[in-house]
Parts: structure tokens; sequence; C-alpha cells
């Protein structure tokens, strides 16, 4: 009795080691495209600290206009500045000291409890309205999560 090999019909469909070559290429591009993801992310929430501090200024230029300085305090600004920014990223604050007749400085400073708190390379976001060395000048800053400040051109004011 002579045995004839089985040759049994192909099933249509992957194999394992195919899925398995997939599964890799994606987990590749993935763990490729995530810091890009993450940093055009933080980028669109700064842009919730910047809307606050432009806001600061505005209301702080209403504020001098009938004043002969800058208001000391958020609280007592036109409208009640918030110390908060909208969306709840950043915490608004003048800096100790820097309020006078010419000139004040604002921050935004990444809330610890905000997923914005992850931006170690722009963690506080300035603004030098009149700076003692360039009178009349507005400055944008950042500063990172070392509390140095970051070098020109400011990564995190990008226009």
């Amino acid at each position: 009795m002579k045995l004839r090999p089985s040759n049994p019909t192909r099933q249509p469909g992957f194999t394992l080691v195919e899925l398995m070559v997939v599964v890799v290429v994606v987990a590749v591009l993935a763990a490729i495209a995530w810091p890009s993801l993450q940093e055009a992310v933080q980028k669109s929430r700064r842009a919730d600290g910047m809307s606050a501090l432009a806001r600061i200024m505005q209301a702080q230029e209403r504020w001098r206009g009938s004043n002969p300085g800058y208001q000391n305090t958020l609280a007592d600004l036109p409208g009640g500045a918030e110390t908060a920014s909208p969306d709840r990223h950043y915490t608004l604050s003048l800096v100790d000291g820097s309020v006078t007749a010419s000139g004040y400085t604002v921050r935004a400073t990444a809330n610890s409890s905000s997923p914005q708190a992850s931006d170690s390379r722009c963690r506080v976001l300035e603004v030098v309205v009149g700076d003692p060395l360039r009178p009349g000048t507005i400055i944008y800053r950042s500063l990172n999560s070392g509390g140095a400040i970051n070098a020109d051109p400011d990564p995190c004011w990008v226009r």
C-alpha cells in the first residue's frame, strides 16, 4: 500500500509571523511619532498662557490710562484679572518687586496638576513691559524647568 502525502489546500488569511511583523512596524512608527505629538499638544496649551498674559497686559494698560503707574495686584485690575488661565493650565502672577510706574513683569507658571507641567522647556512664560535696561520695550521670554531663562530666539514664543 502506497501512502500519498496529504496536500491540503491553503486557507486564506495571515500567518502569526505576518501579523507580528505588522505589529512591530506599527509600534516603531508610534514610538517615532509620539514625541512630536506631545510637543504639538504642549505648544497648543502654551496658547492658553499666552492669551491670559495678553489679557493682563491689556488690563494693565487700561489701568495706566487713568493712573500714574501700573497696578500691583491682579485682583485690582479693571475687570478683576484672573489668577489662572482660562483652561487652568497656568497660574498667573505679577513678579514681586517688578511693578513700577513705568513697567512690570507678568508671569504664567505651568500648574503642577496640569499636563502642561511636563513641558520642561517652557515651564514659565513671562512678559516684561518697560525693561529698565531698555525702556519702552516689551520682552517675551520663558524659563525652563530649572528656572533659567531660555536663550534667544526663545523656543516658546514662536510667532
